[in-house]
């Protein structure tokens, strides 16, 4: 996320797709060559001046009020319409969303298919602009789709009609608590709203100064990361939103986002990735990228990117995260050439600790946190992120065969650890553990907002008391005079006291976010906190690899599950979870008992169900089982393995 500059919103007009020809190869520099689309949207942003959409009296297209762009369409009060008709000549199921602003209820936002309502939305009062998106249609070959807005008692604005694909998967969830189901199901359909259609020839660096962008190219698998004005997506929002988009089975778009980044850095970037890329995945977003000596790079960047490639390969076990050399010759260069490049300013012994200029973020800073003005040499979210990137590259060297490389990083990853705990965070605990080092040499405690929260996440800091300290401060900081005042940095709170094994703490924060979710941003032209995508793709990775405490590891077809329900929570069930060629159904009650359906899939996965404390035994379908224990950051687990064949349901559980 760019919090560097207040941001408007802004989306040129053009042609959208709806029904895809089939797409050509990769190219070798991240994006595709694609033949055009088959059906489209005409004028989605009213830039033409709505050629292709029929106004009916008391509307039209103006200028006084656009969400992106110079114009909008407008309706009067009253019953007036707005509407495109247009005809499928292929199959498939798509998400329509439109960025909608009124003066008074009784309006509606409705889809039809053949002339049958296929959704549509009331639209209550909001003369701020708010995105509306209905989901799941499907459209046969002939179909013929209308799309339409109506007024009520105020007028209606309408503006920037975007298609998505539906997702892949169809992740459902039922509970005893309604919240997290209310949650989940909000989550899911405003995620996927965010994705774009590929082969969509759409425009390219668009932005608050670039309202219509400068040219167009065609749209790759991708979704959007950041700003809801620009054209692209960015490296840091990409690795938050990743875990949510691999639930959604958005495999393809994480994978092209993942290659683009990593086949831009270069040696004449330094090996840092771009910060931002445009929806083509070849172009660099020009308000972020300058040229190859002046364009926003963070430290704790490239070094998450590579976490989250090995990530995406768990869940997808696409072979490309070993085999492609443009993916592969990122993780070496980043855990390796990177780290040397940017590692001079402080003495740090026998390890090496890649470091920012502390000059801002167009020469290179090293930390998340662009607020503080801090001149940060080494930061707290660069060496927890760096100690993931070693670890990651471990286990991607164990996957491709490299059992000398693996060996090799994962001393490094040890050395780190230990280096930061011993020397590195200094002797206090709490607001009195050290975060980062200035470019002179002094060490910063207190709050530090990412800097600070990003070392439990990233599970640096040693387990015991002085863990437990730190996060009681970065609770009490956050929910009180440290708080960020953008929600999408809040969004990391779930995930810090997950990763701190809290999850009251953790779901605490899951519902601050939700419920702020109607809220304006704190960009006053960016719509609610809800319209920022960060929002609702981490509240699914959250649920999932959170409360559901879900690890997937498709290549080795095992995964890993440990409940983190709240204590007020009784019972959590999760329907169609893809993991690699395999479907899930997961249930949890309270911490003590679980189910896990494997509904389809080719070959049998082996389930590692985790339960709190030490048993000797867990019941296995009603059967007792020998158990073993392990410790894992610091918590005892006793767990047991059990093969789950395509079609089986196992239950395993405490008593």
């Amino acid at each position: 996320m760019s919090r560097s500059r207040v941001t408007l919103l802004a989306t040129a007009a053009l042609l959208v797709p709806l029904a895809l020809a089939p797409m050509a190869a990769a190219r070798p520099g991240g994006g595709s060559t694609r033949a055009p689309a088959l059906l489209t949207v005409a004028d989605p942003g009213f830039e033409a001046g709505g050629s292709g959409w029929e106004f009916g009296p008391g509307t039209g297209v103006a200028t006084n009020n656009p969400h992106g762009g110079s114009r909008l369409a407008y309706l009067d009060a009253g019953d007036k319409k707005v509407s495109q008709t247009v005809r499928a000549t292929g199959r498939g199921s798509y998400d329509f969303s439109a960025w909608i602003a009124t003066g008074g209820p009784g309006g509606r936002y409705v889809v039809r298919v053949n002339g049958m309502t296929a959704a549509s939305v009331a639209l209550p009062a909001s003369p701020g602009y708010r995105r509306y998106t209905l989901s799941r249609i499907a459209l046969a070959p002939g179909d013929r789709l209308e799309i339409a807005f109506a007024s009520g008692d105020g007028w209606v604005n309408v503006d920037d009609v975007m298609v998505s694909p539906s997702p892949p998967a169809d992740p459902r969830i039922s509970s005893s608590d309604p919240e997290v189901v209310a949650m989940f199901d909000w989550a899911k359909h405003k995620a996927n709203s965010w994705v774009q259609l590929p082969g969509t020839q759409g425009p390219l660096n668009v932005d608050e100064r670039n309202t219509g962008g400068t040219g167009s190219g065609v749209y790759a698998p991708s979704y959007w990361a950041g700003y809801a004005n620009r054209s692209g997506y960015y490296a840091r929002d990409t690795a938050h939103q990743l875990a949510g988009a691999e639930v959604l089975g958005l495999h393809a778009e994480n994978r092209t986002m993942l290659r683009s980044f990593a086949a831009s850095a270069t040696a004449e970037h330094a090996y840092y990735p771009v910060w931002a890329m445009n929806f083509d995945a070849r172009t660099y977003l020009s308000i972020d990228y300058h040229g190859p000596d002046s364009f926003v790079r963070e430290v704790p960047a490239p070094f998450e990117l590579v976490q989250k490639a090995e990530e995406a390969y768990r869940w997808s076990g696409d072979r490309a995260y070993l085999t492609d050399p443009a993916l592969w010759d990122f993780y070496r260069h980043v855990t390796e050439e990177f780290v040397t490049l940017h590692d001079g300013q402080k003495d740090n012994g026998r390890v090496r600790v890649a470091e920012g200029t502390g000059k801002g973020i167009f020469q290179g800073t090293a930390s998340y946190d662009e607020v503080s003005g801090e001149p940060l040499a080494e930061a707290g979210d660069a060496i927890g992120s760096q100690y993931q990137a070693y670890r990651a590259m471990a286990a991607l060297a164990h996957a491709k065969g490299d059992h000398a490389l693996a060996g090799r990083f994962e001393r490094r990853s040890r050395d780190l650890k230990a280096y930061f705990n011993s020397i590195w965070s200094g002797g206090g605990s709490g607001s009195d553990m050290v975060r980062g080092y200035t470019t002179d040499g002094r060490a910063l405690t207190g709050w530090g907002k990412e800097n600070s929260w990003f070392m439990p996440l990233k599970h640096i800091i040693d387990p015991g008391n002085r863990l437990a300290a730190y996060l009681d401060f970065i609770d009490e900081q956050a929910g009180g005079p440290g708080k960020p005042d953008n929600i999408e940095a809040l969004t990391y709170l779930p995930d810090v006291f997950f990763a701190g094994d809290r999850p009251d703490t953790a779901w605490k924060w899951m519902r601050y976010v939700y419920d702020h979710k109607d809220l304006p941003h704190v960009n006053s032209r960016q719509g609610t906190n809800g319209d920022y995508p960060e929002v609702s793709f981490t509240l699914i990775g959250q649920t999932v690899q959170g409360l559901m405490g879900l690890t997937p590891d498709a290549p080795d077809h095992t995964l890993t599950t440990q409940s983190q329900l709240p204590s007020e929570m009784g019972w959590l069930r999760l329907d169609d979870l893809r993991i690699g060629d395999s479907t899930f159904a997961l249930r949890h009650d309270g911490a003590r008992k679980s189910t896990l359906t494997h509904t389809s899939g080719s070959a049998p996965y082996t389930w590692e169900a985790r339960f709190p404390g030490a048993h000797r035994t867990l019941l296995v379908d009603g059967v007792r089982k020998p158990a073993r224990t392990k410790v894992v950051d610091g918590m005892t687990y006793t767990y047991i393995h059990t093969r789950v064949s395509p079609g089986q349901t196992v239950t395993i559980e405490v008593r």
